[in-house]
């Protein structure tokens, strides 16, 4: 795994998209200049249905503010399709990020705890929205899916951020 830094130039990644053809992370839809994608671990995830649920009820103020708002996981297409039944989601969703994929984009990698949670390795949460230049802004990538970012807090934070023009932080490596 290789860590992503705030303010580099974000891979731009290509996956297989629900409804067919292929949804690109890291380059916003033509209606938006920025992107927020959120990676999910997958349809056996009840955290992951309960935040992505939070994510449809306030994703119109991502959207008023010109971020394009994507789902991805490492999940098959039908398990990625009953997924976005489940809790009705309207944004595009990815589906079968590889293992090379994950690791690309800097997040935890996990394996199933048994058959019943799931038959693959699978990504663990990570938040991160790319703004116009195709940069990192802002980046949260979890090892456990007990911690994400507030959606409310982020889409309050990216109001201010496009507002205020405020720069992207944490460029100095620790």
């Amino acid at each position: 795994m290789q860590a992503l830094e705030a303010g580099q130039i974000f891979p731009k990644t290509e996956i297989a998209k629900l409804g067919g053809g292929t949804l690109t992370l890291g380059v916003p839809s033509a209606a938006y200049d920025w992107q927020l994608v959120i990676i999910y671990r997958g349809l056996h995830c009840p955290l992951c249905k309960k935040y992505l649920a939070k994510m449809e009820e306030v994703k119109s103020r991502f959207h008023d503010n010109g971020i394009d708002v994507v789902v991805a996981s490492g999940d098959p297409e039908g398990k990625a399709q009953e997924f976005a039944e489940e809790i009705s989601l309207s944004v595009p969703v990815g589906f079968g990020l590889s293992v090379a994929q994950m690791r690309a984009l800097g997040l935890y990698v996990s394996d199933p705890r048994s058959p019943q949670e799931t038959d693959r390795p699978f990504p663990e949460p990570g938040v991160f929205v790319i703004n116009a230049e195709g940069k990192l802004h802002i980046v949260d990538i979890s090892n456990a899916p007990f911690s994400r970012p507030d959606l409310e807090a982020l889409a309050g934070g990216l109001d201010f951020i496009r507002a205020n023009d405020y720069p992207i932080r944490g460029t100095h490596a620790a």
